[in-house]
């Protein structure tokens, strides 16, 4: 299966880059991790545009919007979500805006919609923040001892 992050922005500085190559090269054999960002424009006609740029990137795709009225999900949670995904038989995409978050038709659209939470991330943040979280969901799923959440079992 694909995990695909779509993502408003470019021009992300190194750093970003470099920790979500680190992540992505780590996913297990059978999931993909990949970035596809798109350009952003601050006018009302460029906002549809990206909004159809989205949509598009995402067609075919369980769609999962990043948007801060969605459903939280702690690291085991997560897991859950991407095995429920792996069943689906389809890849996923994860949809980031840019700076004023989804448009409603991208929210619309989406099957899911995630919360990572109330706090507000810079969206070049939130791309290293999934990369993390996806591997992490992963290791728990093939039982590796790379999650150590310190509740008791």
């Amino acid at each position: 299966m694909r995990l695909r992050v779509v993502s408003l922005g470019q021009k992300m500085p190194a750093w970003m880059h470099t920790g979500w190559q680190d992540y992505a090269r780590r996913m297990p054999a059978g999931l993909t991790l990949s970035l596809h960002e798109l350009p952003v424009s601050g006018k009302q006609a460029g906002c549809a545009a990206q909004t159809a740029a989205l949509l598009k990137h995402s067609e075919q795709q369980h769609r999962v919007a990043l948007d801060l009225r969605g459903q939280t999900w702690s690291t085991e949670q997560l897991a859950s979500q991407l095995q429920g995904w792996q069943r689906l038989g389809r890849d996923v995409a994860l949809l980031v805006g840019a700076a004023d978050g989804l448009q409603p038709q991208v929210l619309q659209a989406a099957d899911q919609c995630w919360s990572l939470g109330p706090l507000t991330f810079p969206h070049m943040l939130v791309r290293v923040l999934l990369a993390e979280q996806l591997y992490r969901a992963a290791m728990i799923v093939q039982g590796h001892p790379y999650h150590r959440s310190g509740h008791p079992q």
